[in-house]
């Protein structure tokens, strides 16, 4: 039974064979502006770096080991790069591309000699400075020579075929044995059949991360052949190529590098295809019978199930058996090539860099969370005179008074020196023994630091001499027999003894006694001198502490709650974009990468003096609303700077397909090491967004815009369109141009047995008429010209034994049945067989046709009672 052909719900499945191409180039040709303009860059020249290297070339010269000299021109060049360059001082590419690679790379040997000793230098002076600076230059001038090596020593033009899988459903085929049951005469037995809905949720997800046309993802079957594909292929790519790999062609597959001739190496490259290919969609029907099996275990019901019961009898006289066997739904699978491009390698490092940034900030902000600590000591909250930046200064201010304004809190002053007690007396003695009581309170907080006495006192009338005494206190000789009245002023009592102030540090309620003797009329004040207690003092550091503390703590938590919405709202702004999107900036950052790497480091993507134009004519340049008036309001000379390379970047971006740019992400060690445990660390939930911030470096495939092949490689090897560069890499770009116009004839057909292939959007038509060979326009009379477009290629005849397959241009329509062709260069003989003639559409040439199978959830039953098939 044939089943018919479901075009309609045909799947589709980017690829693409990436062939690098061989190329011998003579020593002396020049070549490779681009590589080694980036390699005189990252030497990174200072001044009179070029004679020492010279010096050390005429020692090397004096002695056995001498090598080869450097000339003039690349001299001149070389010192060029000494300076800090602009632009119109910048020698140009094709002087540069003109420079032997020899002599560059010995330039760079002993400038790495050169350096290496500086280094060592720096080294024994215990400069860690000078170390630094000497290291970083060494750095840069070895990784610019294995650059040079690497780029010129493999040739960085290749070829990419662009290439499709197409799969199409076309019925359905009897796969494995599910179960069986054998029945003896008159044997019955009942079969239960149950039948639910259930859903795999993990292969739904595998699919969904892997697909990068995610957009497709929701109006497709989750268990069909072309999810499978997709899912397994990016599998499958891991294991074929070192690396991730990225750009427009979903899948690519590598060839063996070749000498580029045109049946040879496209032969070669469609034969590996076709082998990946196979492989890919065999590992997805693989794929799916393992996923159909896992979801046995792993699935959960989405229905509520039917069961049913039958009973099967054997009536016959013959032992019968009822197989039950699985349904396989059968693919066409084809394999197309509709493309050949011209590539053109890059190696940039960082491709992430600015994507990191986001990282970046989200790892100084999480360095920043964290339990509150309080730098502040108590002992620091002091009455010290301090300047702005808090170090001892006379005429400052107090050191607590700067805390609080860096804390950005008032705070309780210093307290105030307390005012002195002056309790005092007066009374008129009996001329005998006389006590009298001075009592006083010493306020909380506060202690005595010494007392003053003054006191005046009458002498009684009689012959006897006075005495005076204050007791606990040091007796005073002058004090005592005393002839007349005894006069006293700030007198400072001490302890007995001398040794201290009398009640020093004495708090609370005192009293002083005073003795008289011989005395008459008395009066007595006492000064006391009082000072804070050191508690008190403490009390009001601990308060002022506590303040600095607590608005400390506040400001922190605030700022702990501002920093945890900082990183929620990057995470948000990280996580929640779409695949398409996610796509579209790794793009973008692609190719910013080769802009850099082609235009140089005097590149600027908005040069300063326009920026400060913009700024000056007052534009909102961050929400990017700055070109909404009716003019820019720039001069003729900012306008100049403007397009300074206006037409060298519309050139690169209509030169090059950047939908059809692939890129080879390298792992985090082609980084600095310094950098990497921070991207070890990288985390995001799109696998192929972690590659790209992950990558150390990056090699970059640029797909040459079909016509653009010989001005490329003009500007890339030699620096301008029309530069003079290596014939080989001239011919191979041509060959390629000319070579995707015949359409692939002469390349082996999938299938010898079939003729001509129907493809579903091509022109098709036939002639019966015997033509060529002719070198003028030939007129065929076909059986319709319907669908064929004047100016295209068009393949005549079959790919067979006899080798007359050829493409020639449709150069006019003149009605329906006529076509005209350029000419024709094999006679075909239409009167023996109708000679078809296809003009292909957008499917491109038919390399590979194969089947496939997937499982279904169908189920078939066989009926078997023959007794040898049982036996």
């Amino acid at each position: 039974m044939t089943h018919p052909v479901l075009d309609n719900s045909a799947r589709e499945v980017l690829k693409g064979t990436l062939v690098p191409v061989e190329v011998s180039l003579p020593s002396e040709e020049g070549g490779g502006g681009i590589v080694k303009l980036g390699a005189l860059r990252q030497l990174a020249l200072t001044p009179g770096d070029v004679d020492a290297v010279l010096g050390r070339l005429a020692q090397a010269s004096a002695g056995e080991a001498a090598d080869a000299e450097l000339s003039a021109e690349t001299l001149d060049v070389l010192r060029a790069f000494e300076e800090a360059l602009v632009p119109s001082q910048r020698p140009e590419v094709p002087a540069i591309a003109r420079i032997p690679v020899g002599e560059l790379v010995l330039f760079a040997r002993y400038l790495i000699e050169m350096r290496s000793e500086r280094l060592r230098g720096a080294g024994r002076a215990r400069s860690s400075e000078n170390a630094g600076r000497a290291a970083q230059a060494l750095n840069t001038a070895v990784v610019a020579l294995r650059g040079l090596r690497l780029n010129t020593g493999s040739p960085p033009i290749g070829m990419l075929n662009l290439e499709r899988i197409e799969m199409v459903p076309i019925g359905v085929q009897r796969g494995e044995l599910v179960s069986t049951i054998p029945l003896a005469p008159g044997e019955e037995t009942a079969v239960t059949h149950k039948e639910w809905s259930v859903t795999s949720k993990e292969f739904t997800t595998i699919v969904t991360d892997a697909l990068e046309e995610v957009s497709e993802t929701g109006v497709t079957d989750n268990t069909d052949l072309s999810q499978s594909t997709a899912s397994q292929s990016q599998h499958s790519n891991q294991f074929n190529i070192t690396g991730t790999v990225q750009g427009g062609i979903p899948i690519i597959s590598g060839s063996s590098t070749s000498g580029f001739t045109s049946q040879g190496s496209t032969s070669e490259s469609a034969n590996e295809s076709i082998k990946h290919a196979h492989a890919t969609t065999q590992k997805a029907s693989s794929r799916s019978r393992r996923e159909h099996k896992v979801s046995i275990s792993t699935t959960t019901v989405t229905g509520e199930s039917e069961t049913s019961t039958r009973v099967l009898k054997n009536t016959q006289k013959d032992p019968i058996r009822i197989d039950y066997f699985s349904l396989m739904r059968k693919w066409r699978v084809r394999l197309y090539r509709y493309g050949l491009r011209l590539t053109y390698d890059l190696v940039v490092p960082e491709p992430g860099a600015a994507m990191r940034r986001a990282y970046a900030e989200l790892d100084v902000l999480r360095a920043q969370q964290g339990p509150f600590v309080f730098g502040v000591k108590p002992s620091e909250v002091t009455t010290e005179l301090v300047d702005a930046d808090g170090k001892p200064n006379e005429k400052g201010r107090p050191r607590y008074v700067w805390l609080a304004e860096r804390h950005g809190v008032a705070v309780r002053p210093y307290p105030e020196e307390p005012m002195p007690l002056t309790p005092n007396d007066h009374v008129g003695t009996n001329g005998g023994w006389w006590f009298m009581d001075l009592e006083f309170e010493v306020p909380g907080g506060t202690r005595i630091r010494d007392m003053l006495l003054n006191a005046q006192i009458g002498h009684a009338d009689g012959g006897d001499k006075m005495n005076f005494e204050v007791l606990g206190a040091q007796a005073e000789r002058a004090w005592g027999g005393l002839g007349g009245a005894l006069l006293i002023r700030d007198h400072q009592l001490k302890t007995i003894g001398g040794v201290g102030n009398f009640l020093e540090h004495y708090t609370g309620r005192q009293k002083v006694t005073f003795f008289f003797h011989h005395s008459a009329e008395v009066f007595v004040r006492l000064t006391v001198n009082r000072e804070l207690t050191p508690e008190a003092i403490e009390q009001w550091r601990t308060e002022v502490w506590n303040t600095l503390f607590n608005a400390a703590q506040a400001a922190y938590f605030a700022r702990q709650e501002e920093i945890a919405a900082r990183i929620t709202a990057i995470e948000e702004r990280l996580a929640g974009v779409d695949t398409l999107t996610l796509r579209r900036e790794e793009s973008d950052e692609i190719m910013k990468c080769v802009l850099r790497f082609v235009l140089g480091t005097d590149f600027d993507f908005m040069p300063k003096k326009v920026l400060d134009a913009f700024v000056a004519a007052g534009v909102d340049l961050v929400h990017g609303v700055g070109f909404d008036g009716p003019s820019l309001g720039l001069d003729p000379l900012q306008w100049s700077i403007l397009r300074q390379h206006e037409d060298l970047i519309r050139f690169i971006n209509q030169a090059i397909e950047w939908e059809n740019v692939v890129t080879f992400l390298y792992s985090y060690f082609w980084d600095v090491p310094q950098s990497w445990p921070f991207i070890r660390q990288l985390r995001h939930p799109d696998p192929n967004r972690q590659a790209f911030l992950r990558a150390g470096s990056a090699r970059i495939v640029l797909t040459v815009r079909k016509g653009w092949e010989e001005r490329w490689i003009r500007y890339a090897e030699g620096g301008s369109i029309g530069a003079q560069i290596p014939e080989p890499y001239l011919t191979i770009a041509r060959e390629i141009a000319v070579y995707d116009d015949r359409n692939y004839p002469g390349i082996p057909p999938a299938n010898p047995g079939r003729a001509a292939v129907h493809l579903q959007d091509e022109a098709y038509t036939t002639f019966t008429m015997d033509a060529g060979p002719s070198e003028r326009p030939v007129n065929l009379k076909v059986a319709s010209s319907a669908g064929f477009v004047q100016g295209l290629p068009v393949v005549i005849d079959v790919q067979d034994g006899r080798g007359i397959q050829e493409a020639q241009v449709v150069i006019a329509i003149p009605d329906g049945t006529h076509l005209t062709v350029a000419g024709l260069t094999y006679a075909h003989r239409g009167t023996t067989a109708a000679v078809p003639v296809v003009q292909p559409g957008e499917k491109g040439a038919l390399i590979a046709e194969w089947h496939e199978y997937t499982p279904s959830s169908g189920t078939d039953i066989a009926v078997t009672s023959n007794l040898t098939t049982i036996a």
